[in-house]
């Protein structure tokens, strides 16, 4: 298993033997305003460029999977560069029907009882982003969807990862590790926060939360230091000498 921290919720998960990009967010720095309900909603975003590096041509994806239709986890860029062939693994069916409105022929619902791609079972997750009693109304009055999902990655031959995805330190991501038992965790974790004070993703607090719970296992910090709206930084997390903690910069490989 390798992981590749791309920019923001952005990575490549390669996995018996196959590539997955997740959440692929391609525009260039400064591209869109800050979120209008977020704080600092006067800082454009992305805050940083993608990797100087970076060519959608020679990813070699063999799948693509989005945790939820946000617009700093999938935009124009990624949806015209895309292979408009390849798989799309998406939450419901509303995220199906606009990834299949936007020209992708071949999207597929991932399931919480296991959904099969070659030698892996991909098993979609619940999640909050943000308490939902709070945040819920909040999406309905911008137009924009609550629901966020992760999903865990199983195959004969490789460790278990769970890709925890938008979500608070809750019950959802809680009930995930006691079903899966997952040696690895990708968790998004910079605190970005709306005006009324309540947080969308992990803070300091559910990290070090998270960290606690799941002793057994090797939590990577992602969507770090890139959107409007964070609270926490990677130096923030790094802070905290968490030994079962690692928060990689952008374009950082780490394998497994």
């Amino acid at each position: 298993m390798k992981i590749h921290q791309i920019r923001s919720a952005t990575i490549i998960v390669t996995y018996n033997n196959k590539r997955f990009i997740i959440d692929p967010w391609f525009m260039p720095k400064d591209y869109m305003e800050g979120f209008e309900t977020g704080l600092n909603s006067d800082i454009r975003q992305p805050r940083v460029e993608l990797p100087s590096d970076f060519d959608v041509n020679n990813l070699n994806l063999d799948a693509i999977i989005l945790t939820h239709f946000h617009p700093d986890h999938w935009d124009e860029f990624a949806q015209k560069s895309l292979d408009k062939d390849l798989p799309f693994f998406v939450q419901n069916e509303f995220d199906r029907d606009i990834i299949k409105s936007q020209g992708f022929s071949d999207v597929r619902i991932m399931s919480e009882n296991g959904t099969d791609f070659d030698g892996i079972t991909l098993y979609r997750t619940d999640c909050q982003h943000g308490r939902r009693e709070v945040i819920e109304p909040v999406c309905r009055q911008v137009g924009m969807p609550y629901d966020a999902s992760g999903v865990v990655f199983r195959a004969a031959n490789e460790k278990t990862l769970y890709v925890a995805g938008d979500t608070i330190w809750c019950d959802e991501p809680q009930n995930a590790i006691d079903k899966y038992s997952p040696e690895v965790i990708v968790i998004n974790s910079c605190g970005a926060t709306v005006k009324i004070g309540e947080r969308l993703i992990m803070d300091i607090d559910d990290v070090k939360a998270i960290s606690d719970y799941a002793k057994n296992s090797l939590i990577i910090a992602s969507h770090m230091d890139t959107v409007s709206h964070l609270t926490v930084t990677r130096e923030d997390i790094k802070s905290l000498n968490l030994k079962n903690v690692i928060v990689p910069d952008d374009n950082e490989v780490l394998t497994f």
